[in-house]
């Protein structure tokens, strides 16, 4: 019997309050506890394999941690999500000017979000991914430059964040909206349920 089985608390490996809304939308309960690596992609690494190899590495490394201090009673969830366009992994942005690039470089054009998501449990690390496929509008350097002014790019993939201001500049999606805020809630539920969390 898995450590949390009966129950719907499990660590979450991620400081995002994005994260936190979604789980808490599905009635999963949890401690925020945040696991820091190294995110530099590898040479020519493929941004399906790059979130899913930093989701993985920040479960293992959250319950790594919780079993040094004999804390690994619930599951650990982590998550990771990138921009890509042209195969190029966009990231976060540095700074504002950054943000622009980003933007600019996604305007008018369709790009990838993808998420990868990893359950840690003493069994070992579940991996899933939710790639979506997002059109931006057309925008005009004053709407970039506005946009930016916001605040809002900051710590986002790819310099915006869907359930903001930005909702107004996403043309259409095709694939998981969840999967764009940073947890696809349907590959999420999956995981957690073969970690043995109760859900629906």
């Amino acid at each position: 019997m898995l450590e949390n089985a009966h129950h719907k608390m499990i660590y979450l490996a991620s400081r995002s309050p994005r994260r936190a809304e979604l789980l808490q939308q599905i009635g999963i309960q949890f401690v925020v506890l945040p696991s820091d690596i190294d995110e530099t992609p590898h040479l020519d690494e493929l941004s399906d394999d790059y979130v899913l190899r930093l989701a993985a590495e920040k479960a293992q490394t959250c319950y790594d941690c919780l079993i040094a201090q004999s804390m690994a009673i619930y599951p650990v969830l982590a998550a990771d999500t990138t921009v890509s366009i042209d195969g190029k992994i966009i990231g976060k942005p540095q700074d504002d000017d950054d943000a622009f690039q980003m933007l600019s470089a996604i305007s008018g054009r369709w790009h990838e979000v993808h998420t990868g998501i990893a359950v840690a449990t003493r069994e070992g690390v579940k991996v899933a991914i939710s790639t979506t496929n997002v059109e931006m509008a057309k925008l005009s350097n004053e709407m970039i430059l506005a946009y930016v002014a916001s605040g809002e790019p900051r710590d986002k993939a790819g310099a915006y964040g869907i359930q903001g201001l930005a909702g107004a500049l996403v043309k259409r999606i095709e694939g998981s909206y969840s999967g764009v805020m940073g947890l696809p809630i349907y590959e999420t539920a999956l995981l957690l349920r073969q970690a043995g969390i109760s859900i629906l």
